[in-house]
């Protein structure tokens, strides 16, 4: 590349990154809202609506048919966002949380009033109409039933219920080949159950010329003709539908598939459970831990450094405009997938310039450094991404809530990292060469390293790692024994108690925090409390662990004494567990699914199952070790355990996978009479530098966001930072020996094998 060239390219890359900026920021339109403001924000961050059902006619509902209201409740409501959470409250009550919208009429309008749906047959056994015509409006045909429900659920004319559809969905189809116009249907799955009843029910009716009415809540929402036998467990409602018509009856007949009536009782707009001020320095922390990040790439790498930190700015720019994009929901659980996927991003640029001054140390000149540098750096780089991307596309397809959002964020955080790293910062050390920096002082060289006997202190390292591992697990027992659980799970897995406080002013959740928080912590002895304010009134909504009758009484007490509380307008209500089973067993489902495929793919690309096996068991170490912080420490068990974990998993098998990949090389590099032994040594100690200064740049974005956290935040960057040193051991001293036992110590060279066994006949 020419000077000149140069000088037009960068210029092209400050207005891009000038216009990046601009728009991430600001915005352009007529909102002036930059994609950082209009990003959809969780509960926690930035609240949302909440809205109460009550079971109608049942005081005390069995469990089974509350948790199967709520896991299809749950599914509904992740349509208009993956972090809304559906819970129980009493006895007979469901609570739903939708973040990031602020409108709770339309949220009832859309979602519908669940009740029971039922589809009737024209006419019962013995011939007669159970629906007849009552008229005709501006809506079109009306109808009125000729009996009862209960009369027609006792001879059978009514056929199936909501229950037994699986989906219903809106969609479009053209309905005359030549104009090409788009007609709006409504598109049936059945359950195998409801398959077949609706195929012998369409099949009478189809014989009879009859329909099958569509009777929800007390109105027929849909009276349609069967055109044929439906037998395949898929239908279609077709008419003259708009869009808003189709997705409105698709909406009823999924709402009405639910196994208990429901009725709203009311409806809230609620505050963030973190108040303004932990968001604004989480963000503050997030923006401090960038720039020690990009100065230190920059004091370390000069050029190169430079020329990634660029690139890591522009990696947060494109990821702002992507979540915005695609109206992806950030939570806290998010933000560990986007903290993640900088370490990622950090880590690919430290594997390619530690690449390039290795070449420099071997005489090559810059340019050609740079290249075999980057060509060299490719295969560790993309085995680790599409290792962990692996994991976050699974998650994303099976996990359900916290799980779906973190996988989102990790994937397209996975995917702009590799782009900057790869070809961002690549263009800008391109375009930098060709402004002058071409000495290779500017780039730096790599120093000879002795070898370092990582080996040799294997069974040190092994007993260090069995001794944290059996001591949480002793702790995991000894938890058991005294508290009833092995952990100290917080609400969203073990429920918990709703106060809703109407408070003699209004309160700020930042006051609340510092002013009330404190008290309801010293009573419960736990420091997972979560505050919500009522939009438009002084009520609060305090939730807890379950709280006794005697620390209900203490804090009724503290709030009457302290703020003058009416004692009258304090209510309490036990709640269910956010995270169901459901969302328990999908989590689980997803991770070994995930590590399976992991396991395969590892082992494909290194062809070699001892390398797969080896690289899951050092993510299984590191996911005990960080379990056994939960056991000691007692850290609250919550939403962002699960991301924590699945964090943990992916730095992990990143790490891993570079060790291997340099293992490989080295193998098909150094002579066949080399000692195993010798060659993982050799290996780890080539991947040291990147071992460190990758877990040291993470650990910086994680430790400043723990220094300058609330409770709530520290409760969550802490494990992390334990899961992030806890890689860096093991990707160290754990990895490359486990994979060394595994070989039983010697090399499986087919052609020195073949040689050996020629040389013996």
């Amino acid at each position: 590349m020419k000077k000149r060239s140069a000088v037009i390219y960068l210029i092209l890359f400050i207005l891009a990154i000038a216009g990046l900026t601009y728009v991430a920021f600001w915005g352009i339109g007529q909102t002036k809202a930059g994609s950082a403001q209009n990003i959809k924000q969780g509960l926690d961050l930035a609240g949302g609506v909440s809205i109460t059902y009550q079971v109608v006619g049942d005081e005390n509902p069995s469990d089974e048919d509350m948790d199967d209201t709520i896991n299809k409740l749950q599914k509904r409501v992740e349509n208009y966002s993956t972090e809304a959470q559906v819970y129980k409250e009493g006895s007979n009550r469901i609570n739903i949380e939708i973040p990031g919208v602020s409108d709770a009429n339309r949220i009832l309008e859309e979602l519908g009033q669940p009740g029971t749906l039922y589809f009737i047959a024209q006419t019962d056994a013995s011939g007669n109409q159970n629906y007849s015509i009552a008229g005709v409006d501006e809506s079109g045909i009306t109808y009125s039933l000729n009996k009862t429900i209960d009369e027609m659920l006792a001879d059978g004319s009514i056929v199936l219920d909501g229950t037994q559809v699986a989906s219903a969905t809106a969609a479009s189809t053209t309905s005359d080949s030549a104009l090409k116009e788009n007609q709006y249907i409504v598109e049936l799955t059945f359950t195998e159950e409801g398959k077949k009843a609706f195929g012998d029910a369409t099949t009478k009716a189809y014989a009879n010329g009859e329909t099958i009415a569509i009777y929800y809540d007390g109105e027929f929402v849909s009276v349609p003709t069967v055109q044929a036998a439906i037998t395949n467990g898929q239908a279609q409602i077709t008419g003259d539908f708009t869009i808003d018509e189709a997705r409105n009856l698709a909406s009823t007949i999924r709402i009405g598939g639910l196994t208990l009536d429901l009725e709203e009782i009311r409806s809230n707009v609620v505050g963030a459970q973190l108040g303004s001020e932990a968001i604004s320095t989480s963000l503050k922390a997030g923006v401090i831990g960038f720039a020690i990040v990009c100065i230190f790439m920059i004091v370390v790498y000069y050029v190169p450094g430079f020329a990634s930190a660029i690139a890591l700015y522009i990696y947060v720019l494109l990821t702002l405009l992507v979540l915005n994009g695609f109206n992806i929901t950030l939570t806290l659980p998010g933000v560990a997938g986007v903290i993640l996927a900088i370490g990622m991003a950090v880590d690919a640029n430290v594997i390619i310039f530690a690449r390039i001054r290795e070449e420099l140390a071997t005489g090559k000149t810059v340019q050609s450094s740079v290249k075999i540098g980057f060509g060299k750096a490719t295969s560790a780089i993309l085995d680790g991404n599409i290792t962990t991307l692996i994991a976050a596309i699974v998650l994303a397809l099976k996990g359900s809530g916290t799980v779906k959002g973190f996988a989102q964020t990790l994937m397209i955080g996975i995917v702009l990292s590799m782009f900057t790293a790869m070809f961002v910062t690549r263009a800008l050390l391109a375009i930098l060469y060709a402004l002058g920096f071409t000495n290779e002082k500017f780039y730096g060289i790599a120093k000879e390293r002795k070898s370092v006997d990582f080996l040799g202190k294997k069974a040190v390292f092994f007993a260090i790692s069995l001794v944290l591992i059996l001591g949480g697990i002793v702790m995991l027992f000894v938890n058991k024994s005294t508290s009833g659980d092995i952990l100290n799970y917080s609400m969203e897995f073990k429920g918990g108690t709703s106060t809703t406080v109407t408070f003699t002013e209004d309160y700020s959740i930042e006051r609340l925090d510092s002013e009330v928080v404190p008290y309801i912590e010293k009573i419960t002895g736990d420091g997972n409390v979560q505050c919500q304010k009522v939009a438009g009134t002084n009520e609060v909504v305090i939730k807890t662990r379950t709280l006794t009758v005697e620390e209900r009484e203490e804090m009724e007490s503290v709030l009457e004494t302290n703020y003058g509380v009416d004692s009258d307008s304090i209510q309490s209500e036990t709640i269910s567990a956010t995270i169901s089973n459901e969302m328990k067993s999908d989590a689980v489902v997803a991770v070994i699914i995930a590590t399976i495929l992991m396991l395969l793919y590892i082992w494909i690309r290194f062809s070699d199952f001892r390398f797969a096996t080896s690289a899951i068991t050092a993510l299984l170490h590191d996911v005990l070790v960080v379990l056994a912080f939960y056991a000691v420490s007692k850290t609250s068990v919550g939403n962002t355990f699960i991301a924590c974990m699945l964090t943990i998993v992916g730095y992990s098998i990143n790490a891993t996978i570079v060790i291997f990949d340099r293992i490989r090389e080295n193998l098909k590099e150094m002579p066949k009479n080399t000692d195993l032994k010798d060659v993982v040594n050799l290996s780890i100690t080539q991947t040291l530098t990147r071992s460190i200064y990758t877990s040291l740049t993470t650990f910086i974005m994680v430790f400043v966001l723990y220094l300058m956290g609330v409770t709530s935040i520290k409760e969550f960057a802490l494990p992390l930072i334990v899961g992030i040193v806890c890689g860096g051991y093991s990707s160290v001293c754990i990895t490359g020996a486990l994979w060394y036992v595994m070989k039983g110590g010697k090399r499986s060279d087919t052609k020195t094998s073949a040689a050996k066994k020629k040389a013996n006949a």
